[in-house]
């Protein structure tokens, strides 16, 4: 598999090699090809490994923020930051938004509490990075999780005839506004509206809430039939997967996704099932350029969905059941 991002990979590999002596460990474990010469040659680091280690490529002094991964259990991954990387974090993620929803910042409702803005984590990361493109933000949601339904519906008021963005992780969405407005029997006006979520489908699984029955919800009880899916983690930020106006989930122009066997770690072909791997080109500071991630998946060729976007179409199926639970929303 080619791409035109290889070359940065091996710039990135090389550069972490020499600056993380463990990560420069790892990769010499490896029994690797001589030379890289596709996507499918170059080496990852599991995932899991930022929440055994301390994995940094600058000095402790040159760190600006450690961010630390959502989770229920266990560890959290740690995730060192410079200057220079979160600014590039910053420029990939607006770069993204713009290709799938334009320029500009629109009044912005975000489905969680003020409490999460505050914080390190990757909500935090979320919430903070996604309100880059955000005005006049309204939290739905006070700090015991209850939706604030009277201050909402002052704010959709306040921008009618706007577009309103509307930010929440998945279950978040579902359990913290669906379900209120579902029980009070109250509907929203939020027609003129494009919703970005992403995050916590396991709790939608173990509810039987497929994609379909998520999006026929929020457009009975909001009237949004903008609804967009993200695929991205802490580890990556900057790279972000977002779902297109076809329903499709592509690959970022700033990184690559593969699949790899679940026996072998071979690249799989299109259509075959099996473990992801996310490449990004921006992370200095850390050797989080690829990583395999716990996460299950299939991909399909770009071609295959009438938006025109070049990214290969991502399918999420589900987590590794040795996983931890992690989720951004599960944590709640």
């Amino acid at each position: 598999m080619k791409t035109l991002n290889l070359d940065r990979y091996m710039e990135l590999t090389d550069q972490h090699k020499a600056n993380c002596k463990l990560y420069s460990y790892y990769i010499d474990s490896l029994t690797l090809p001589s030379k890289i010469k596709t996507l499918a040659d170059l080496p990852f680091l599991p995932v899991r490994a930022f929440k055994e280690f301390d994995l940094l490529s600058v000095a402790e002094t040159e760190v600006f923020k450690v961010m630390l991964s959502s989770g229920t259990t266990g560890k959290q991954s740690k995730i060192y930051l410079d200057k220079h990387t979160a600014k590039q974090q910053s420029k990939g993620l607006t770069d993204s938004f713009k290709e799938y929803f334009g320029s500009g910042r629109f009044p912005m409702l975000i489905i969680d509490s003020e409490n999460t803005a505050r914080g390190r984590t990757a909500r935090t990361a979320a919430v903070n990075g996604f309100s880059l493109y955000g005005k006049k933000r309204c939290f739905a949601l006070d700090s015991n999780m209850e939706l604030k339904l009277q201050e909402v519906q002052d704010f959709i008021k306040k921008h009618e005839g706007q577009k309103i963005f509307i930010f929440g992780f998945t279950f978040m969405l579902y359990q913290y506004l669906i379900q209120p407005l579902k029980n009070s029997g109250i509907k929203l006006d939020l027609s003129n509206s494009f919703i970005l979520h992403g995050g916590g489908w396991k709790k939608l699984v173990n509810l039987n809430v497929s994609d379909n029955n998520f999006k026929s919800m929020l457009k009975e009880y909001t009237g949004c039939g903008a609804v967009h899916n993200y695929y991205g983690m802490i580890e990556q930020t900057g790279s972000i997967s977002f779902e297109c106006e076809r329903g499709h989930i592509h690959a970022p122009s700033n990184g690559d996704v593969l699949i790899r066997n679940f026996q072998t770690f071979d690249v799989n072909k299109y259509g075959e099932e099996g473990i992801i791997q996310v490449c990004s080109t921006i992370q200095e500071s850390y050797p989080g350029h690829s990583l395999l991630t716990e996460d299950i998946g299939v991909l399909y060729p770009a071609s295959k969905c009438a938006c025109g976007r070049k990214g290969d179409i991502l399918v999420i199926k589900g987590r590794l059941q040795s996983a931890e639970i992690r989720g951004c929303s599960d944590a709640v």
